[in-house]
C-alpha cells in the first residue's frame, strides 16, 4: 500500500471513529431541567402549576381530578433525579409517583410511589420494577425524615448492570441484571420519565383502610431541579448500550454499589425496610422469584 493509500485509509478510519463519537455524544443528554422545555402535561392542565422560570412545578389532586406530566424524550439507560416535596398533613389515600415507563402493553417500568399517610406517621415509599408487563416486585421503606418539610432528591440509576433507587444519594434498593440466570431485566424498551398524583385510597394507606379526607384538598406535591442524564432513544439501541465516556452509567464504576454505598444500603435494609417481596413466602407459596436468592450488588 503506497503512502497516498495509507493516508486515505487512516483518514477514513479516523472519520468513522469521529462519526461514532459524535453519534454517541448526541445520544446522551445532560439537563438541569426546565419543566416547560423538557416535559409536557399529560393529565389535567388546570391542576398543574409551573413557576415563571420553569424551574418548579406542582401537581394538585382534588375530587375533580389528579394530574401528571412526562418527559418529551424517551431514554434507554441513564440517571434521573427529581427534587420532590410531598403532601403535608393528612395525605392518607393519595399517591405521588415518580417513575420510568415504556408505555407499552408489555411495559417495562421502574417506580417510586409515595404513599400518603395519616398525619404524624412516617411516609412510606414503595418501589417496584415491571419487566415485560409483569411486576410483583414491591418493596417498601419508611423514610427517616419528614419529606413534606423540604425538597429531597429521589434518583433512579438504570444501566446494563443494575437499577438503583436512591434517596438523597442513599441507596434504598437495587435490582440486578441477572438475565444470564433467567431473571427478567428491563434492557430493550426505552422509557420516558413520568410524574403523577392520583387517588389510591383503595390500597395506598394501610391496605385501603384509611380513605382520602377530601375536606383537606387540594393535595399538592411540589417538584424542582429535574436532572436528566440519559441516552435519548433514537431507534438504535447500540448507541445507548455502548460503554463510553458519554454513557458513564454503563461503565464499570457504576456496575455495582461502592463500599460506602453498601454500608448505607445495609443500614436502610436493617432499620427502614418494612416490606420485601423476597421475604413474602406466603404470597409466592414458597416458590420465590429467582432473583431473591441472587446477589443484590
Amino acid at each position: 500500500m503506497n503512502t497516498c493509500n495509507i493516508s486515505s485509509f487512516l483518514f477514513m478510519i479516523i472519520g468513522i471513529f469521529s462519526l461514532q463519537f459524535i453519534q454517541k455524544s448526541l445520544a446522551s443528554v445532560v439537563s438541569t431541567g426546565d419543566f416547560n422545555k423538557d416535559f409536557f402535561v399529560t393529565w389535567s392542565p388546570t391542576h398543574v402549576n409551573t413557576s415563571s422560570d420553569g424551574q418548579e412545578r406542582s401537581l394538585n389532586l382534588d375530587q375533580e381530578s389528579g394530574s401528571a406530566f412526562a418527559s418529551n424524550d424517551m431514554f434507554l439507560f441513564g440517571q434521573f433525579d427529581m427534587k420532590i416535596k410531598l403532601i403535608p398533613g393528612n395525605s392518607a389515600g393519595t399517591v405521588v409517583a415518580f417513575y420510568l415507563s415504556s408505555n407499552q402493553p408489555n411495559r417495562d417500568e421502574v417506580d417510586f410511589e409515595f404513599l400518603g399517610n395519616v398525619d404524624g406517621e412516617p411516609y412510606i415509599v414503595q418501589t417496584n420494577v415491571y419487566v415485560d408487563g409483569f411486576d410483583n416486585r414491591e418493596e417498601r421503606i419508611k423514610l427517616w425524615f419528614d419529606p413534606t418539610q423540604d425538597f429531597h432528591t429521589y434518583s433512579i440509576l438504570w444501566n446494563l448492570h443494575q437499577i438503583l433507587f436512591m434517596v438523597d444519594w442513599v441507596p434504598i434498593r437495587t435490582y440486578r441484571n441477572h438475565a444470564d440466570k433467567g431473571v427478567a431485566f428491563p434492557r430493550w424498551q426505552p422509557m420516558s420519565i413520568q410524574v403523577s398524583i392520583w387517588n389510591g385510597e383503595d390500597w395506598a394507606t394501610r391496605g385501603g383502610k384509611d380513605k382520602i379526607d377530601w375536606s383537606k384538598s387540594p393535595f399538592i406535591a411540589s417538584f424542582k431541579n429535574p436532572k436528566i442524564d440519559g441516552c435519548v432513544w433514537n431507534g438504535n439501541p447500540r448507541f445507548c448500550r455502548a460503554i463510553s465516556p458519554s454513557n458513564w452509567w454503563n461503565n464499570e464504576n457504576s456496575s455495582t454499589l461502592t463500599w460506602p454505598q453498601r454500608r448505607l444500603f445495609r443500614w436502610v435494609r436493617k432499620y427502614h425496610l418494612i416490606y420485601d417481596y423476597c421475604q413474602d413466602t406466603q404470597r409466592f407459596h414458597n416458590n420465590m422469584p429467582k432473583e431473591c436468592v441472587l446477589p443484590k450488588y
